[in-house]
């Protein structure tokens, strides 16, 4: 079955005039986004067409390198070879590349805006890499009514939009669809009236106040979710909008991966509903974040990511390649803490494992053996056959 490869090999010469702009397209430029282009791309108020941007980027780096990375976004790059020149995506404008990582306010944000043959604007935001902080920020959502960087991605659009006529795609992959859903819905009214629709592909959605607000219901109709059988990430809060659900080569939580949902000729391939897995997961998390305070999942959050940035690395990766000694270096950083906080961070994991049972135990399991390599967790006594090949 075909991916967003195969779809830009054997549809990239089919021009916008003679088909229209789709959900695998937007699913493109949501993961074209992930590539690092720094050295590359020109900063905010410059432009670049596609087949520049390509030329620029193999010079700077060698597909070997490219491939040697351990990361499941790592093809990213070369869309943008099935791209330059055709008669679809060939010409487009790559303007306004904004990457930014702070961890003194838990952000990690990358926007890139592309210029489309049809006259209009798709604007991409990055979903989490691989550094902690990308990570925390994804975890803030929790109990944060605003994060630090969806503040920014409403920034981006008013920025580059305000005054202007032009017509607007938003969207982004994992943590980059839930930016592009708060930006389209916070941008000021001139510039959100001009969004055509909002692409969330498997990204999470928000806390209930937000999606209650006038801004998000004159938004929701223009919102297209779409999400893997097996979807976790997509599970976390809610979006109020219909989900669009795709097939995938992948299994368990590895389905997140955009580039293995299936599509055929200008669609992804869809089916009725999610799996009972994914059901139950989504049931287990809307069930432990409605029994949690907004100050203990404030603690959860710092104290778990204090664990980690205790190690002194800054991406899974750093932590994965001396796992012994970040594992020291955590378990120091628990023994200084006091009893109350080591009991509000192990009762709420354990109260976490106990409302989903051996469901969540798996794709705990999966999740931390793709982060930080293998390992074994407890027995809960309720295992159960695992679903298919999850």
């Amino acid at each position: 079955m075909a991916n967003i490869h195969e779809y830009l090999i054997w549809r990239g010469d089919v021009p916008f005039t003679v088909s229209p702009f789709n959900e695998v397209d937007a699913l493109v430029l949501s993961e074209l986004v992930y590539t690092d282009f720094h050295g590359v791309l020109p900063g905010e108020g410059e432009r670049i067409t596609v087949e520049e941007a390509r030329r620029l980027f193999w010079q700077k780096h060698t597909r070997e390198e490219i491939m040697a990375q351990d990361s499941y976004t790592k093809t990213a790059p070369f869309l943008m070879d099935e791209m330059a020149g055709k008669g679809r995506f060939g010409g487009t404008v790559m303007a306004d590349y904004y990457d930014v990582i702070d961890t003194n306010v838990d952000v990690q944000l990358a926007a890139l805006t592309f210029y489309l043959p049809d006259g209009t604007a798709f604007v991409a935001f990055r979903g989490t890499d691989d550094t902690v902080v990308g990570w925390k920020e994804d975890f803030n959502l929790s109990y944060m009514p605003e994060t630090e960087g969806q503040r920014r991605a409403a920034e981006y659009l008013n920025r580059h939009f305000s005054g202007q006529n032009m017509h607007i795609r938003v969207g982004g992959h994992s943590k980059g669809g839930n930016l592009a859903m708060y930006a389209a819905v916070c941008a000021e009214k001139a510039v959100r009236d001009r969004v055509i629709a909002v692409y969330n592909n498997d990204g999470p959605g928000f806390l209930k106040e937000f999606t209650e607000t006038d801004a998000y219901r004159e938004m929701l109709p223009r919102i297209i979710c779409t999400v893997p059988e097996k979807a976790v990430i997509g599970t976390l809060l809610s979006s109020k909008a219909f989900q669009h659900v795709v097939k995938s080569t992948a299994s368990g939580i590895y389905q997140h991966d955009g580039f293995s949902w299936n599509v055929l000729g200008n669609h992804f391939v869809e089916v009725d509903r999610r799996s009972d897995s994914s059901m139950a997961l989504e049931s287990t998390l809307h069930q432990w974040l409605a029994e949690q305070s907004e100050e203990k999942r404030r603690t959860f959050v710092n104290t778990l990511f204090g664990l980690l940035e205790s190690t002194g690395r800054t991406t899974f990766g750093e932590i994965k390649s001396d796992l012994p000694g970040s594992l020291a270096s955590m378990w120091k950083m628990l023994e200084t803490m006091k009893k109350e906080q080591r009991e509000v961070v192990w009762n709420m994991i354990m109260q976490f494992i106990a409302a989903g049972g051996d469901t969540i135990l798996q794709e705990m399991r999966k999740f931390l053996l793709g982060k930080l390599g293998n390992f074994s967790l407890p027995k809960t006594g309720n295992e159960t056959k695992p679903e298919g090949n999850a």
